[in-house]
């Protein structure tokens, strides 16, 4: 059978913890439905029955947006674009290559490139051995180029991209002045003319703001609750021409 590239599970670490907690408070009510400390008597049934399916049920829907939400939320997400196919692309965060994939198979004349700095703790198998096999997989490699540079410091030139995307990676900086300067770099690759499409599950509003201190018109999209998990909210960001 043909290999099938692997995007990975998102935030592996996490959906791990929240099933472990789970599965204690789980078997914890299990076990010792009655405790008795002294004279007095704690029931754990059903009490610590809800914070079991309270970790379990977050863990199941973290792990069903990795297996097949975040497809669909690429999909929404590259909607936003109007594709012309000659797009210069920049996907900053690209980790095993969703966006930049993605992005790559609507480009003709274009080209898509992604940079990470490849955290493992935000993707299972995240490196860019993983992206690289994914892009041999997808068949983009002629359209498609990786670096490992930071997204608060870029090397691009002023007004390099026509298209900006960056999924689930800004929140990962963990101090506000770092984001506000990633924020700042993608604004000024961005041609003008061009658009970001950024999106995030926090601090989105925030990325609003400093692109708009920066000169780009914003539109921010509602939060999807059904599609993904924790819900994302996209925010649409365009370079007056």
């Amino acid at each position: 059978m043909a290999q099938k590239p692997n995007y990975g599970i998102d935030a592996p670490g996490v959906i791990r913890n929240l099933f472990l907690a789970g599965v204690f408070f789980l078997a914890i009510a299990l076990l010792f439905p009655r405790v008795t400390i002294g004279h007095i008597e704690f029931q754990l049934v059903p009490g610590f029955l809800w914070p079991a399916g309270y970790f379990i049920l977050t863990g199941a829907l973290m792990l069903i947006y990795s297996l097949a939400g975040k497809f669909r939320h690429r999909e929404r997400m590259l909607a936003k674009v109007p594709w012309t196919g000659a797009e210069q692309v920049l996907d900053v965060g690209a980790g095993r290559g969703l966006l930049l994939i993605g992005a790559a198979k609507r480009l003709t004349t274009g080209h898509a490139t992604g940079i990470d700095i490849w955290n493992a703790e935000d993707l299972s198998g995240n490196g860019p051995e993983g992206l690289r096999e994914n892009i041999a997989l997808e068949g983009v490699g002629e359209r498609t180029t990786i670096l490992s540079e930071d997204a608060q410091k870029m090397s691009f030139p002023d007004a390099s991209f026509d298209v900006t995307l960056s999924n689930l990676c800004l929140h990962n900086i963990y101090n506000r002045p770092g984001r506000d300067k990633a924020c700042a770099e993608i604004a000024r690759v961005l041609k003008p003319g061009g658009i970001a499409v950024i999106s995030d599950y926090k601090h989105v509003r925030q990325y609003a703001g400093e692109f708009t201190k920066n000169g780009l018109q914003i539109q921010l999209c509602p939060l999807d609750w059904t599609g993904t998990f924790p819900p994302l909210r996209i925010v649409i960001a365009r370079k007056p021409a």
